[in-house]
């Protein structure tokens, strides 16, 4: 947080400027009147963005601080845990500021990065793209299906729901490339003060590298990719593997993605439309039902998105599930649970994941001296 109060304060000085510029450039026929507007507003996003990030947030409540140290120690594995309260700014958490692998999690900073191009004029969602087979991922891209004769055509919109909603990796591939490939949204997240999360790479040459491999196109293809990861020599998969837990290509520490998921809850990041696509969009998710989700009572809501990394020797490589916790009240809670090597069976890592998210309850029924049976 440091870090991106240097960056971006002394920028303020000259916002106001800017604007002042774009009117200018409109009364001179320069810029057209709506992306004139987009640009101001944008400009009056990046005066307020860092408003998530106070001088001197409060201390976490110490009964909930405690309870995930309980947590964390009774998983017996290295864990990454971060709870932030999105309006007093307070964090908790166990390993928070360490770097861990967030697979799918990463899919969430492009959403964002492509909303502010859409805010910024530069996307429209409803523009048609064409996919084809060089559009091809790895593992989970049930947009393949439905090429037909080798392309598919949709909206940007399209692509935006599938890689939020179903974690379709060729989906987000590709919108990874509309905003100019990794390169890209890392310059977007960084103009948004986002620079402690990461994507890293495309998701097929991220996975690719993960296994010891260099991506091909025919991987693409049927199991390609789970035979060519097969027939590499073990100490090969076992070099790969330990890199990528040790230094992620697309790590990020758990209170840097709860300070994020506060900044978007806030509408510090994105205009007000924007921000609303995008929790909608994690609201549905379909994936990880029983993560945090699962650990939530009746009258709470979660706009979450998840991370399932590859399986290796007996164990799991990132297994992670973030996301904004609304209570009864409106009270909003930013989680991030991160398992960067798990080997637990998946029924454990399922209920530590749900005890997480039942301490997040148990200390807003504190707060609020709610009991069960209000």
């Amino acid at each position: 947080m440091t870090r991106l109060r240097r960056r971006y304060l002394p920028r303020r000085r000259v916002l106001v400027f800017g604007v002042l510029v774009v009117a200018a450039a409109v009364a001179a026929g320069m810029v057209s009147t709506d992306r004139a507007t987009r640009q101001a507003a944008t400009a009056k996003l990046t005066a307020t963005r860092l408003s998530i990030f106070q001088d001197k947030a409060p201390e976490a409540p110490s009964a909930l601080q405690s309870r995930l140290d309980v947590l964390a120690a009774g998983y017996g594995e290295d864990v990454g845990i971060a709870v932030t309260d999105v309006a007093s700014g307070w964090t908790a958490g166990v390993g928070q500021h360490r770097l861990y692998p967030q697979q799918s999690v990463s899919k969430l900073w492009v959403a964002i990065a492509l909303m502010r191009a859409v805010d910024e004029g530069r996307i429209d969602l409803n523009a048609w793209v064409t996919m084809d087979d060089a559009d091809r991922s790895v593992f989970f891209q049930p947009v393949v299906a439905e090429y037909r004769q080798g392309r598919y055509v949709t909206p940007v919109s399209d692509l935006l729901r599938r890689a939020l909603v179903e974690s379709d990796n060729a989906a987000n591939d590709r919108l990874m490339r509309e905003l100019g490939g990794p390169e890209g949204v890392r310059a977007a997240l960084e103009d948004m003060g986002l620079t402690d999360v990461k994507v890293g790479a495309y998701e097929r040459d991220l996975q690719a590298q993960t296994a010891g491999l260099s991506w091909r196109h025919e991987y693409g293809f049927g199991r390609n990719f789970q035979n060519a990861r097969e027939a590499l020599p073990m100490a090969v998969r076992e070099a790969a593997a330990d890199a990528y837990v040790s230094d992620p290509l697309d790590g990020a520490s758990p209170a840097a993605i709860t300070a994020a998921l506060a900044a978007l809850s806030r509408g510090a990041l994105l205009s007000e439309e924007s921000t609303l696509r995008i929790t909608s969009l994690m609201t549905a998710a379909r994936t990880g039902p029983r993560r945090l989700k699962g650990g939530l009572p009746p009258g709470w809501s979660i706009a979450h998105k998840t991370g399932t990394g590859q399986d290796f020797q007996g164990a799991s490589l990132g297994i992670n599930d973030v996301g904004l916790l609304t209570a009864p009240d409106g009270r909003t809670y930013a989680v991030a649970v991160m398992l960067p090597r798990t080997r637990h069976p998946v029924t454990a890592r399922l209920a530590f994941m749900q005890s997480v998210s039942g301490a997040v309850v148990e200390q807003w029924m504190r707060d609020t001296g709610t009991t069960v049976a209000d």
